[in-house]
């Protein structure tokens, strides 16, 4: 059993909630909590709530987290679509626990027992090290969708930037310098891992609630995009959860390039039989989306 915390800045990519829905939905996992950072995290904790709903009869609670990057030194990316289609009521957020003080609880309550599955900015990981630096140690790992090496089979096709990390740079070096141990799941493998809208269309024909309603967030985000197609980047690091064999990793130390012109935050793995950090390679594209299809749309 994989207990998880699920850090996300679900709402506006589509991929975040089939993430959610896909951690739910896989007996493998038990969620402890989903905590939501960068932007309005209030807007963000009920989407994953509205999420969770359709997902399955039992909710966990949702800890809104970190709203702008660790130095408050650049713009928040909001797409203005978050919550579209999903008759959110944005007002109703309730005072509860702040994201970070659940993580820091929860990692030291359990040693060992703990996995952070991050899958938006790394604001609230870093700001938790930062309050309690021994989570490096006690977290049984740091499961990451965030940064690109360019070292897999589809390098020259890929951007040199990853979104969660350009979003909060300092946050992400100092993560990935904690020393505690991460699975860094990059575009190296989720730019594998596409789909088409007619994929999409497929996913839909179960008919179910939570089936229509994720394809129209997926179609929504293609929209946004102006692109007939969208990539898993989200769903896949929980998958990893499910079944380790899906990915090839490489054993790395991880740095991050940046300064202080956006966009900026460039990570750059050094192969190391030391290093904290197991970098997804390669991926088995149509065993992963079976699974999904399987454990999500079905």
């Amino acid at each position: 059993m994989n207990r998880i915390i699920l850090d996300t800045d679900i709402g506006t990519d589509s991929d975040d909630a089939v993430a959610l829905s896909l951690a739910i939905r896989s007996p493998e996992i038990k969620l402890e909590g989903v905590t939501t950072v960068y932007g309005n995290v209030h807007v963000r904790a009920e989407i994953a709530k509205k999420i969770m709903a359709l997902s399955s009869e039992e909710q966990v609670e949702v800890y809104p987290g970190v709203v702008r990057p660790l130095l408050h030194n650049r713009e928040v990316f909001w797409a203005g679509i978050e919550g579209e289609g999903l008759d959110i009521d944005a007002g109703s957020a309730e005072e509860t626990k702040h994201a970070v003080d659940f993580i820091i609880e929860t990692i030291m309550k359990n040693p060992g027992e703990i996995t952070l599955v991050t899958i938006g900015p790394l604001t609230n990981i870093a700001a938790a090290i930062i309050r309690e630096p021994r989570i490096a140690k006690n977290v049984k790992e740091i499961v990451m969708m965030g940064g690109v090496v360019r070292l897999s089979h589809n390098a020259a096709e890929l951007p040199h930037i990853e979104h969660n990390i350009k979003c909060d740079p300092e946050a992400a070096s100092l993560v990935f310098s904690s020393g505690a141990p991460i699975l860094m799941v990059g575009l190296d493998v989720t730019r594998q891992v596409s789909i088409t809208r007619k994929d999409k269309d497929e996913l839909a024909l179960s008919g179910t609630p939570l089936a229509v309603t994720l394809t129209k967030q997926i179609e929504g985000y293609m929209d946004y995009r102006k692109r007939d197609f969208t990539f898993m980047h989200d769903p896949l690091a929980v998958a990893t959860l499910l079944d380790r064999r899906l990915v090839k990793t490489r054993k790395m130390n991880i740095t991050v390039e940046y300064d202080h012109r956006h966009p900026t935050g460039q990570t750059i793995g050094e192969l190391s039989e030391t290093g904290n950090v197991e970098v997804c390679l390669e991926v088995n594209r149509d065993a992963f989306l079976d699974l999904l299809k399987a454990r999500v749309f079905n």
